[in-house]
């Protein structure tokens, strides 16, 4: 039985299409890379599946049960984490609170222990902050620990959104472009960190532009086109397919 499974799908707005009538399906421990050219409905797919959105019809399965418009939190809850294109950080916070914030969902959330104290929720916060810790340094972050994140570079941003959700103990990791705006040193950083994430057995699913790091990372592309699914396959089937350049480069088939 595949880990995740997306059944015709689609969320309509008004007369747009946005997503249409997508069915995939993936297997634990594999990079899953969904691309296409702008507006083709990548991150909206994204937001259906990790519950921002509300499907028009069609179905979401994890391990064979259906999770079609549960809330974001249940989500999580279930193992599902993801960053977010645009940067989604506590700018008012430190770098460490921002990773912790990702662990909260596994924590005891006892309102009258925390207020007075508790040995046990002293050990656990102490444990949570050398956890979080470790995080941060397993993406390359040791030097920022005690730093502000409104005084962090943009990369650095990028990686602690990975550290923060990954806090989570993700079953699956939703990656929505996380090279866009580094540079080339960058991006190869956030292509060896995410090869070392999926290493641990996470499940990727990477929506990402630049198409050398997709080659390099994913088993498996589904390549969206005006809301629809247009292929689906191994790397160098999607990439060698001339409907996938035609989209892309707006040539005829």
């Amino acid at each position: 039985m595949a880990l995740l499974e997306v059944d015709r799908l689609s969320i309509h707005f008004g007369g747009v299409k946005a997503v249409d009538d997508v069915s995939f399906s993936l297997d634990a421990g594999t990079v899953y890379a969904v691309i296409g050219p702008n507006g083709a409905g990548k991150t909206t797919l994204f937001n259906l599946i990790t519950g921002l959105y509300q499907p028009t019809s069609g179905d979401i399965r994890l391990d064979g049960i259906s999770i079609t418009g549960m809330a974001p939190h249940r989500l999580a809850m279930l193992g599902i984490a993801r960053t977010f294109q645009n940067l989604q950080i506590c700018i008012n916070m430190d770098a460490l609170e921002n990773v912790m914030v990702g662990a909260h969902l596994r924590l005891d959330r006892n309102v009258f222990k925390s207020a007075l104290h508790w040995p046990g929720i002293t050990r656990r916060d102490r444990a949570l902050r050398e956890e979080c810790s470790a995080l941060m340094c397993s993406v390359g972050l040791e030097h920022s620990i005690g730093a502000r994140a409104d005084s962090m570079p943009y990369g650095a941003l990028k990686r602690l959104e990975i550290a923060r959700a990954l806090a989570l103990q993700p079953r699956i990791l939703f990656l929505d472009e996380p090279a866009a705006g580094l540079n080339a040193t960058e991006t190869l950083e956030i292509d060896r960190l995410v090869r070392r994430v999926a290493d641990t057995g996470v499940t990727i699913v990477l929506v990402e532009h630049d198409m050398k790091m997709v080659k390099n990372l994913s088993d498996r592309i589904l390549v969206l086109d005006y809301g629809k699914k247009l292929a689906e396959g191994s790397a160098q089937e999607v990439l060698d397919n001339p409907e996938v350049i035609a989209a892309y480069l707006g040539t005829s088939v």
